[in-house]
Order: C-alpha cells, then sequence, then structure tokens
C-alpha cells in the first residue's frame, strides 16, 4: 500500500476532506474536531503556519495530523507505513516540535522518526485517557453547593486558578487572565458554589455531537469534599441540556482518585494517548548547559 500527505491551506478546507473520517470516532477526535472548527469559524489569520493534513491510501483517508503553533503536533491513528512520510512533510513546515501527541504506536513511531532526522532527544511524557459520557450518574453524596456560570467579578480568581492548574498539571495554556476572560465571555466556565466557589470546571471546545470538558479544579484545602464531582456532573448534565449527546475529557493516567470519580459520575474510556517531548541533543548545539538556545 502507498501513501501520500496531503497539506489543506485552512480549515475549512481540510474539514472538506476529514471531518467524515474523524466523526466516525467523534470522542477519540475530539481534540482536532474542536480545533478544526474553532479556525474554520474564525476570521483571524493565525500569526505561525497552521499543520493541517490527511494521510491518505486509495481508499481516501487513512489517519491526520495537525499542529497550532507553538502547541505540540497531533495525531491520529494511521497505518504506520505512512509514519517516515509524515515526518519529512512535517519536517518541511517546521524546523522544530516541542513535543508529539497521539495514540500508541504511532506517537512513539514517529517520535523515534523526528529524533532520527534531527538528532534531537525523545522521552516519553504525559499519557491520558479519552473518556466519553452519554448520561450522568448522579454521586451517590451530592456535597452542599450549586452549580453557577462564572461571571466577570470572578475573573481574579479565575485567572489565579487557572494559574494553579496549569503549575499543577505541568501545562503551558494561554495567559490564565486573558484566558479567563475569553472563557467567561463566552459563558464556558463554571463554579461549584457552596458559600462561595469551591471547585471550578469548563467546557473548552464543541464538536457536532458534544462538548469537551477541562481546567477542572479544586484548591488543595476543599479537596476530598465531593465538589468536583458534583462540579462535572452538573456541568456534563447542563450541556447534554443544551442538545448535546455526549461530553468528553482527558484524564491523567497517573492520577487514579481523577479517573475513578469521572467513572462514578458515567463517563466511560475510549482510549489511550500520549505524549513524546523532544529536547535538543548536545551533539547539535555543543556547549554548557547554560549555553544560549539550549
Amino acid at each position: 500500500m502507498s501513501y501520500r500527505i496531503q497539506r489543506h491551506p485552512d480549515a475549512a478546507a481540510f474539514l472538506r476532506r476529514a471531518e467524515a473520517w474523524l466523526l466516525q470516532a467523534e470522542a477519540e477526535h475530539n481534540l482536532l474536531l474542536g480545533i478544526a472548527y474553532r479556525l474554520a469559524a474564525s476570521a483571524e489569520d493565525p500569526a505561525q503556519e497552521i499543520y493541517l493534513a490527511t494521510v491518505e491510501d486509495a481508499d481516501g483517508v487513512a489517519g491526520c495530523a495537525f499542529r497550532t503553533p507553538p502547541y505540540k503536533l497531533g495525531l491520529t491513528r494511521m497505518p504506520e507505513a505512512a509514519l517516515p512520510l509524515l515526518v519529512e512533510d512535517v519536517a518541511g513546515v517546521y524546523d522544530a516540535l516541542p513535543a508529539v501527541l497521539g495514540p500508541m504506536p504511532q506517537v512513539q513511531r514517529f517520535a523515534e522518526g523526528w529524533s532520527r532526522r534531527h538528532g534531537v532527544h525523545t522521552r516519553p511524557g504525559l499519557r491520558q485517557r479519552i473518556y466519553q459520557l452519554d448520561e450522568v450518574i448522579p454521586p451517590p453524596r451530592m456535597p452542599p453547593g450549586r452549580l453557577r456560570a462564572a461571571t466577570p467579578a470572578d475573573a481574579d480568581l479565575t485567572a489565579q486558578w487557572l494559574t494553579d492548574f496549569n503549575a499543577e498539571t505541568h501545562m503551558h495554556g494561554p495567559d490564565p487572565r486573558a484566558f479567563a476572560g475569553e472563557r467567561i465571555a463566552h459563558g464556558a466556565l463554571y463554579f461549584w458554589d457552596d458559600d462561595g466557589p469551591v471547585s471550578m470546571a469548563g467546557w473548552t471546545a464543541r464538536t457536532p455531537h458534544g462538548a469537551r470538558i477541562g481546567y477542572v479544579y479544586t484548591p488543595p484545602a476543599l479537596r476530598g469534599r465531593g465538589y468536583a464531582s458534583a462540579c462535572v456532573a452538573a456541568l456534563s448534565r447542563h450541556l447534554l441540556g443544551t442538545g448535546l449527546s455526549c461530553c468528553f475529557l482527558y484524564t491523567d493516567r497517573s492520577n487514579p482518585t481523577s479517573n475513578r470519580i469521572y467513572q462514578h459520575i458515567g463517563y466511560r474510556p475510549v482510549c489511550d494517548v500520549m505524549d513524546y517531548d523532544f529536547e535538543v541533543s548536545p551533539s547539535k548545539h555543543p556547549g554548557p548547559p547554560d549555553a544560549p538556545g539550549r
């Protein structure tokens, strides 16, 4: 079987080619679908070149790859034999990548090929599990409080909690204050309120039939009281009530607590994905560890 990589000039063209294939596994592809729909609806030109590509065989689409700089490259499932071609095509657009995210074994094979080509070290990074919920199971012991949308008056607290969330999860997202303002304006951030905010969750992107929940955070002093379970369950129920048929979320495989509580409220595992991080090789950039450019 022969393969080719087809780059697409914009998200609309990419969706015309790949949407039907991606929707065959909507939960598994929720991240890419959400990004593509957002880009297609945006009137702004991206500051850096976006990478949206399909892996093609004689029967049509066999996989996809995507990147919105400065973030990592993302992969879907695809034939392993196509990965050397994909490494070369991505190298034609970017000189370097911070990381690659995708399912095994494809993500490992891509990382190995990129490492050989560019002389960089690669190491396994975050391991995540994608979940899908179709119906909410109420927590057996609901804590006091209620779900409410975050308002502009909550901007300072939201920005601080987003900062704490990023630090705890080692994520490098957008500026927390700007992101908080944007998400609040879109009605996409919520609190569980028990005489004041005690837990936070939000939806981050939509697909034709679902929405992805993220930024679930409870301050350490308030954990163990069921606030996060109640917040995510209530937000999931709210989103289903808007006409969506499912919700998605990602969990850190190394955190058994979050994996357990989400399953207790109705989330079921779909598939696993993981990061491979790239680090500059000393042979490519000789000099002391604190040399410029390292």
